[in-house]
This record gives structure tokens, sequence and C-alpha cells, in this order.
């Protein structure tokens, strides 16, 4: 429903440079967890806690490491070049 022009309060208004109203939304952050609830960041190394087939690729072997991981927006999920990892089959090392 929008306002009529002369409903506006003029003295009390704002205006975001994208076009948006502004507000007071905070974003939260998300925590991602290896296998053993230890806290992964951006660019950490983990390892495989056991052995995983691979569709179309290498079977994935207990121990396997790989580097310099990327977080997505889904906290299950991680990214390691171009082979997007569950956290539940990995652990920090």
């Amino acid at each position: 429903m929008a306002k009529d022009y002369n409903d506006v309060d003029w003295d009390n208004w704002s205006y975001d440079e994208n076009g948006d109203s502004t507000s007071n939304e905070v974003e939260e952050e998300i925590v991602v967890k290896d296998a053993h609830w230890n806290i992964l960041n951006a660019w950490d190394t983990v390892m495989a806690i056991k052995d995983l087939p691979v569709k179309w690729g290498q079977n994935i072997k207990r121990w396997d490491k790989f580097t310099k991981i990327k977080l997505t927006d889904d906290p299950e999920l991680i990214e390691s070049g171009n082979m997007v990892l569950r956290t539940e089959f990995f652990k920090k090392a």
C-alpha cells in the first residue's frame, strides 16, 4: 500500500543511494563447523575422516587433505578447488 504525497513526514525521512529505504537489519554471520565441532574459517585445511566415493572423479581416501577451503552460504558445505564438500565428513587439520 503506497502512501500519498501529503502523508509523508518530510522532516524525518531517509533515503539510501541504492533506492532502498534504510533499515536496521543486522546480518547474521554464518558459523561453519567440521565433524568434530571445530569452527572452520576461509583458507583453512581440512582432512577427510572416511573414504568417500566421488562421481566422475577420483575417490576421496581417509586423511586426504584439502587446502585453502572457501566458505559458502550453507553452513554444511565448503568449497575446495572445484569440489563442494560436506562438512560432516571433514575435520580441521
